[in-house]
């Protein structure tokens, strides 16, 4: 359904589903491995393109902070959230913790990849300084990329841990963006951390949480391989302690037997006595 031109939210224009920034990211974000270089390439595409709406939003007044929430709640719809069954499939039949463990580990090395490339472009452009003012971009795709893999992590894992989340596609999105910008996991018990409608404090949380990514991301602009190591190693750190956090938060929700299913994980009112 097209949004009225009215309604449409500082950044949108770039960020819209139907656009190329919608599908960049939930290219990159896809699973299964990407070829480094079709990695470079997309995260080029996708800095161009975020280049552009940057653009536009200084150009009507819009904070950077608020510029990027305002584009991830716009494309965190199009992130790809696979089910318990696909999961299972596509992880060589591994349920439970140790469906959870590989998860974890793909998003690491996911995210570590993306700060690495990202990392080697900034470095190359410190190296050149004709070019610093597209390095910049760049970064900020990266940090776009991660935040995207770091909410699939967060909301596969309630899949994992039998959590559910009621509530259409994008309203689901919203709940794990809202999630991840707390880094917790979400007590479907407790309404107050089911947010299907972002309100004012979520939002200011989800802008923070991606300026502070973003912030992470400056440290690799260095020059030679420096920035490409810091990059890598410092996605793969925060990812592992937000698979951490969501994980404690997950396992209080249901008993360890609640993990031994693939496909239909039972509930606690339907254990054995």
């Amino acid at each position: 359904m097209a949004v009225p031109e009215k309604d449409r939210q500082p950044g949108s224009e770039i960020a819209d589903p139907r656009n190329e920034v919608g599908e960049l990211v939930g290219r990159l974000t896809a699973p299964g491995e990407l070829e480094p270089a079709e990695r470079r390439r997309l995260l080029g595409r996708l800095a161009q393109a975020l280049s552009t709406g940057a653009k536009k939003a200084r150009a009507t007044g819009v904070g950077r902070g608020r510029w990027l929430a305002d584009v991830f709640l716009n494309i965190a719809p199009r992130i790809p959230i696979r089910d318990l069954h696909t999961l299972a499939e596509h992880h060589h039949g591994l349920t439970g913790e140790e469906l959870a463990d590989d998860l974890v580990r793909t998003a690491q090395k996911a995210t570590m990849t993306v700060g690495a490339i990202g990392g080697a472009l900034a470095a190359a452009e410190f190296a050149a300084p004709p070019l610093l003012l597209s390095a910049p971009a760049q970064l900020v795709a990266e940090t776009i990329v991660v935040a995207a893999i770091e909410v699939k992590l967060l909301a596969e894992l309630h899949e994992v841990y039998g959590v559910r989340v009621e509530g259409s596609g994008a309203q689901r999105a919203i709940a794990f963006t809202a999630a991840w910008a707390k880094q917790r996991g979400i007590d479907p018990l407790a309404p107050a951390s089911v947010s299907l409608a972002l309100g004012a404090a979520t939002k200011t949380a989800l802008r923070n949480r991606l300026m502070r990514t973003l912030g992470r991301h400056l440290t690799t602009f260095g020059p030679f391989l420096t920035g490409a190591v810091a990059g890598g190693a410092l996605n793969r750190m925060a990812t592992k302690k937000l698979g951490e956090a969501v994980r404690n938060d997950l396992r209080v929700k249901l008993p360890r037997d609640d993990l031994r299913d693939p496909i239909e994980p039972r509930h606690r009112d339907e254990l054995d006595p």
